[in-house]
């Protein structure tokens, strides 16, 4: 068979796509796997949020604003800070209980946190990759 003859043989062999008998339900596993994707997407992106919310409110509250000096605003700021080191103590003792007590971002350099930083992402982007080719 010449080159000239195969070509549309070919292309009549491959013109249309068989239909097969479950087709339906492949379509369906594809639904439900995109369905379960956003779910994690949604419930990632929900806790992000709420973490980087708490961290806002946080850094917005250990801001030292000396507007007024009556006591209503001292009792006020009391309550910040014995609230802001229950969450601290709350924090830390979650810490405690995953193993991780000796962890203290803030006494690191810059150049350190940027490099755990880098890691982190690193590491977060390989978990990523994986389940991506656990899917496929």
């Amino acid at each position: 068979m010449s080159a000239d003859e195969f070509d549309p043989f070919v292309e009549r062999l491959y013109s249309h796509a068989p239909s097969l008998p479950d087709a339906e339900l492949f379509a369906a596993q594809v639904q439900t796997k995109l369905a379960a994707s956003s779910r994690v997407r949604t419930i990632a992106l929900s806790l992000a949020g709420v973490v980087g919310g708490v961290i806002a409110v946080r850094e917005s509250l250990g801001m030292n604003f000396h507007f007024a000096q009556d006591a209503e605003a001292h009792r006020v700021s009391q309550g910040v800070e014995s609230a802001s080191a229950a969450i601290q103590g709350t924090v830390q003792s979650g810490l405690d209980q995953w193993g991780l007590s000796s962890i203290s971002l803030g006494s690191m350099g810059g150049v350190q946190l940027f490099w755990v930083t880098a890691a982190a992402v690193v590491a977060i982007l390989a978990a990523g990759v994986v389940r991506l080719s656990q899917e496929g």
